[in-house]
């Protein structure tokens, strides 16, 4: 705080006695940036590199409030003019993969850019997982699962590595590889409702519906309001002849999405044994009920 204060009362003055003062005006941008007043930053950081155009902070920052403000074009520019004089600096080119990644979606661009970032820093977990995270999204899952792997070297016990790791060997179509990724996610995050969820799909996929329906069991005590579980439960149940067990995860299902769920469940082969019993006249009325 003590800093923080220092600032405030030093940095006007060399804007007071010298307004063409670079560093007086970087450092506003920076106490404005502190404060939240983005608009603000952003015109201290236009104004600093109107005296000193080559510094490599002073675009970062302006790419950064740019991001902020929504203005993704232009902090697109100001990345690219800060890597262009620092093209040795990790974090332009990092932010500005993410930029790409994350609100642009143009993943082969935001690869690009965490490939210069880990030219400057080739041990960054960070690069090396959002790399991995392109690959998926561009269902090249042998080039995603190579990242993941790289990754995990520098973070072998991270979550999100594991878990997206098992979802890119899902698409590959090796479910048991993926089987294994999701146990560690687990490992690392033992109550985890999506790394349940998710190897409670593989073990459906494999055809191990009993440890499938104890995985979706695990992952409805940390969501017990998610009709998708649910569901997945309830085709599981069928699977094994379990028509209570069906039934009761199906009315879960239906109480709580009865336009998504009593439809599919009037069409999937697996309810076919359930729907000339009585208690499926039960059903068709929760979802009516539910749907007035």
């Amino acid at each position: 705080m003590e800093d923080l204060l220092t600032v405030a009362r030093t940095t006007y003055r060399p804007l007071e006695c010298r307004p063409d003062s670079y560093r007086g005006w970087y450092q506003q941008g920076q106490l404005c940036w502190l404060e939240g007043n983005v608009d603000e930053a952003l015109l201290c950081y236009h104004r600093a590199l109107e005296y000193y155009p080559n510094d490599y902070w002073a675009w970062y920052h302006l790419a950064i409030a740019h991001e902020k403000l929504g203005h993704v074009d232009e902090a697109i520019t100001a990345y690219q003019r800060a890597c262009a004089i620092g093209p040795e600096n990790y974090w332009s080119w990092y932010d500005q993969g993410c930029l790409y990644m994350e609100v642009l979606q143009v993943y082969t661009q935001a690869i690009a850019c965490f490939e210069k970032a880990l030219a400057a820093q080739p041990n960054d977990y960070w690069a090396i997982y959002r790399q991995g995270e392109c690959w998926r999204l561009l269902g090249r899952q042998d080039r995603a699962v190579t990242a993941y792997d790289r990754a995990l070297e520098f973070r072998p016990g991270d979550y999100w590595c594991w878990y997206r790791r098992g979802d890119a060997l899902q698409a590959w179509g090796k479910p048991e590889a993926a089987l294994a990724s999701y146990d560690q996610a687990l490992n690392a995050k033992p109550n985890d409702f999506w790394a349940w969820y998710q190897r409670g799909n593989t073990l459906a996929s494999l055809g191990n519906y009993p440890a499938a329906i104890a995985a979706f069991t695990q992952a409805l005590i940390d969501a017990p309001d998610d009709a998708e579980t649910w569901y997945a439960q309830a085709r599981c149940l069928a699977q094994i002849g379990d028509g209570q067990g069906a039934f009761r995860s199906l009315e879960k299902a239906i109480a709580l999405d009865p336009l998504t769920y009593f439809p599919q469940a009037e069409t999937a082969s697996c309810f076919a044994p359930l729907r000339s019993l009585a208690p499926w006249e039960n059903l068709q009325q929760l979802a009516q009920s539910t749907q007035a």
